[in-house]
C-alpha cells in the first residue's frame, strides 16, 4: 500500500494534551498530542458506544472516552485494563512543526475528487484536571498540501 503524507495543519494547532478531528473518506479521524508534544491519529469513535475521543481526556499516551469512561492506547488503538475493543490507527511524522497524516493513495484521491480543502477543528482534553467543559469549535485547518512518499 502506497501512502501520501498529507499536510495537516502545525504542532500549535493542536493544544499539549488536546486533539483535533478530521474529516476523510475512511471515516473522523483523530489527531492527538500528547504532553510530551507526539501526535497520534486514531479513528475518532470508541469501540464501546461510539463516543467522540476528541473530546475526551488525553493522559500519557492514551485517550479517555468522554461517554464512559474507556481509556484507549494512542499508539495500538487498543482499549487498556478489563475492557476490550480496539480503534484504528494512521502513521503520523512530524516535518519541522508540521503534523503529516499518512493516508493510502486511494483515500487521498477520494479526498480530492470530494473537494476537500480543510479539516474540522474539536475540542479535546485541557487544562490541570483535563476537564473538557463545554463542547466548542475551533478554526478549520487547512490542508496545505499532498506530499507522495
Amino acid at each position: 500500500m502506497t501512502l501520501e503524507w498529507i499536510d495537516v495543519g502545525t504542532l500549535a494547532d493542536i493544544l499539549p494534551r488536546s486533539a483535533r478531528c478530521i474529516d476523510t473518506p475512511q471515516g473522523r479521524i483523530g489527531l492527538f498530542r500528547t504532553a510530551d508534544d507526539q501526535v497520534f491519529a486514531i479513528e475518532n469513535r470508541c469501540p464501546h458506544r461510539g463516543g467522540p475521543l476528541t473530546e475526551g481526556i488525553v493522559h500519557g499516551h492514551a485517550v479517555t472516552c468522554p461517554l464512559h469512561n474507556w481509556a484507549i492506547d494512542l499508539d495500538s488503538g487498543q482499549a487498556l485494563g478489563a475492557d476490550q475493543g480496539q480503534v484504528a490507527t494512521w502513521p503520523v511524522r512530524l516535518e519541522g512543526d508540521r503534523i503529516l497524516l499518512g493516508l493510502a493513495t486511494e483515500v487521498t484521491g477520494a479526498m480530492v475528487a470530494m473537494g476537500a480543502t480543510e479539516v474540522t477543528g474539536a475540542t479535546g482534553a485541557t487544562g490541570a484536571t483535563g476537564a473538557t467543559g463545554e463542547a466548542a469549535s475551533r478554526p478549520a485547518i487547512p490542508i496545505v498540501e499532498v506530499v507522495t512518499g
